[in-house]
C-alpha cells in the first residue's frame, strides 16, 4: 500500500510521539511522568484523528506513517 498523502498534523503527531517515545525509552530519561503522559496524549491524537476514517486499510496505514515519521526523523537527524 503506498499512502503517501496523510495530513501533516497527522505526521508530526507521529513524529513527536516518536520523540517522546524515545527520550523515554533512552537511558536515565527526566521526567517521566511527564513524559508518559504526553505519550498517552499523543498516542489519543493519533488514534482517534479523522483521517483514518477516511482509509481502506487502516492498519497499512497507520503502519506506513510510522514508517514514514521514522525515515524523516532519520533524515533530519542526518
Amino acid at each position: 500500500m503506498d499512502v503517501t498523502d496523510f495530513p501533516d498534523d497527522l505526521v508530526q503527531t507521529q513524529a513527536a510521539w516518536n520523540a517522546t517515545y524515545n527520550a523515554l525509552a533512552g537511558p536515565r530519561p527526566r521526567d517521566t511522568a511527564t513524559l508518559r503522559r504526553r505519550l498517552l496524549f499523543l498516542s489519543v491524537r493519533l488514534w482517534w484523528h479523522p483521517y483514518w476514517e477516511t482509509v481502506a486499510s487502516v492498519p497499512a496505514a497507520r503502519c506506513e506513517l510510522r514508517q514514514m515519521a521514522r525515515a524523516r526523523g532519520a533524515v533530519r537527524a542526518a
